[in-house]
C-alpha cells in the first residue's frame, strides 16, 4: 500500500503536529506491548491536546507482511499543538513507558497532502481544495513520510494478499528509502504502511516508476478492494531516537530537520 496517482489535499493553516512511535520490548517482555494495546487507553482518552490517536501492531521487518512483530508496537498520535506533544514526551507517563521498553523512537511530522478518512474521521481536520499532484508537480524541500491506510473488504482479502509482496518487491532497492514499517489495527483487515524518504523527488520515483506499485493501484480501484482508505504525505520535522528499529543510522544523524 502506497500513495496513489491521484490529487490528495493540502494542509490548510494551522495543521496539527503528528508523531509516530515505535516502542520495541525485550524478547522475555513482548507481552507488556500486547498487554498495552488495551490499557493505555485509560490515560490516551483523557490526554489534553491528544485529538486522534491509533495503538498498532506491526508486521516483521520493512513490509507489510502476515508475520507479526509481537515485539514493536506502535502509537500514532495527532496533537492540537507542537507544546501538546512536547507536554506529553516530557510527562511522567511518557518515562514510565520508555523505561519498560528496549527502545522507543518517535518521528514528528507536519501534515502536508492527504485524503480520505480513519474509522470515518479525518484525523488531521478539514482539508482545503484539491491541488494537483504527480510525478512533475513541485516538490519540498527534506525528508518526507508517507502513511498509506486502508480497511479491506473481506471479500477481496485474497486478492489484497496475492498482489502487496509484488508491489513492495521494489521498495528494497529504493536508494532513498530512510525507513518502512507495515503497521495495522486488524489482523489481516485494517493495514497501514508508513515510510519516510529522503525526498520528495525519491517518493515519487518509487510511487510513479514502479510498474509493479502502478498496476496494483489500478487494481485497487477496479476490483474495489477498500472499504475505507486514508493517504497522507507529511513533512518530517524531526526524529528521537537512535534505534535500528526507527529508520537508518543516517536518518538518525540527520536528524530529518
Amino acid at each position: 500500500m502506497v500513495e496513489p496517482a491521484q490529487p490528495v489535499h493540502p494542509a490548510p493553516p494551522g495543521r496539527p503536529i503528528v508523531s509516530l512511535t515505535l516502542n520495541t520490548y525485550t524478547r522475555q517482555a513482548a507481552w507488556q506491548g500486547l498487554t498495552r494495546m488495551g490499557t493505555d487507553h485509560l490515560y490516551l482518552r483523557r490526554r489534553p491536546g491528544l485529538r486522534f490517536y491509533r495503538l498498532l501492531g506491526t508486521g516483521r521487518g520493512s513490509e507489510l507482511t502476515l508475520g507479526a512483530d509481537l515485539r514493536r508496537w506502535a502509537r500514532l498520535a495527532v496533537w492540537s499543538s507542537p507544546e501538546a506533544l512536547e507536554d506529553f514526551e516530557a510527562g511522567a507517563w511518557r518515562a514510565r513507558e520508555r523505561a519498560r521498553t528496549l527502545s522507543s523512537c518517535t518521528y514528528v511530522l507536519r501534515p502536508v497532502r492527504w485524503r480520505g478518512q480513519w474509522g470515518g474521521v479525518d484525523p488531521f481536520g478539514e482539508s482545503g481544495p484539491p491541488e494537483p499532484d504527480g510525478p512533475a508537480a513541485a516538490q519540498p524541500a527534506g525528508p518526507v513520510a508517507v502513511l498509506t491506510r486502508a480497511s479491506i473488504r473481506p471479500s477481496r482479502l485474497l486478492s489484497f494478499w496475492r498482489a502487496v509482496p509484488a508491489a513492495q518487491l521494489p521498495l528494497r532497492d529504493q536508494p532513498g528509502l530512510l525507513f518502512a514499517v507495515g503497521v495495522g489495527e486488524v489482523p489481516l483487515l485494517h493495514q497501514a504502511t508508513f515510510s519516510v524518504w529522503r525526498s520528495a523527488e525519491d517518493m515519487k520515483a518509487f510511487a510513479y516508476g514502479s510498474a509493479a506499485h502502478r498496476q496494483v493501484i489500478a487494481r485497487t480501484q477496479q476490483e474495489h478492494w477498500y472499504r475505507e482508505e486514508l493517504f497522507a504525505r507529511f513533512t518530517v520535522l524531526e526524529f528521537r531516537g537512535n534505534s535500528s528499529d526507527c529508520g537508518s543510522q543516517d536518518a538518525a544523524d540527520e536528524r530529518l530537520i
